[in-house]
């Protein structure tokens, strides 16, 4: 069973996930960070591959991939990082990345690293329906590999229906129609999104992204969810903060 599902098994509500950028701030913080968050509790991991055109994300995470790249990050590291913390590990991790990204590394080669490094879980929020479809459901369910798809405000009944039907481990609920970032307050029309939502009783799980940032939106989420993940809050956290002080970050959203 995919591992991000198994967690769901035992915790069906207040599920908590971290995002944040691979190299960043500093090229060897990737270990330290998983290791951090794995000692705070949070449920399971995402781990953003830096990419030089992140089209989905925000001021905040493009500028932590920008300067993870400039200190020198690449998949090779990314993966040998991840490898050296696999025996270790108990917390799921979830690789975020661009289609764009496997092609060039190469899909078997990509598909391949990910399962050494203990991963069986990713998101591409560029892969488009058409081409999981023809290809890439065959080639992930050839690895053991779980893809995770992206609903907006915009997503159609018909297509989300269809995302449930093909969903292993969870659907994830992005906020509202924009990119990443912390944007206060979640709003009546967010709010009507995520009963329309709730209300069409689908099958998976649902964990609530994008705008997510405090104790406040993260319990207004989980109201309407299974969970949120927290991305851009963290990576502002982790530029004014020692690494060393991620529980507290946790510990205020959880409070």
């Amino acid at each position: 069973m995919n591992s991000v599902k198994r967690i769901f098994q035992h915790k069906s509500q207040q599920i908590l996930s971290i995002y944040f950028t691979a190299g960043f701030p500093k090229l060897a913080d990737t270990t330290t960070i998983i290791k951090e968050l794995e000692k705070s509790g949070v449920d399971f991991i995402e781990v953003g591959l830096p990419y030089s055109d992140p089209l989905a994300d925000g001021p905040t995470i493009q500028k932590s991939s920008h300067e993870a790249l400039q200190n020198g990050i690449n998949l090779d590291i990314v993966f040998e990082q991840l490898m050296s913390i696999k025996n270790t590990n108990k917390t799921p991790l979830v690789l975020m990345g661009y289609l764009n990204q496997m092609l060039k590394y190469g899909e078997h080669k990509f598909c391949q690293k990910i399962v050494e490094c203990g991963i069986d879980t990713v998101i591409l929020p560029d892969l488009p329906m058409v081409e999981f479809e023809n290809h890439y459901k065959e080639l992930f369910d050839a690895y053991g590999i779980t893809n995770v798809f992206l609903i907006t405000p915009q997503t159609t009944e018909e297509r989300i229906k269809k995302i449930d039907d093909y969903t292993k481990s969870f659907i994830y609920m992005v906020a509202s129609s924009s990119i990443t970032g912390a944007k206060g307050e979640i709003s009546k029309q967010q709010i009507d999104y995520f009963e329309r939502i709730k209300q069409m009783n689908l099958k998976s799980n649902l964990v609530i992204g994008f705008g997510i940032s405090d104790n406040k939106t993260y319990s207004k989420a989980c109201e309407y969810a299974n969970g949120a993940i927290i991305g851009s809050a963290f990576i502002n956290f982790l530029e004014q903060n020692s690494v060393a002080k991620i529980d507290e970050f946790v510990l205020s959203i959880k409070k």
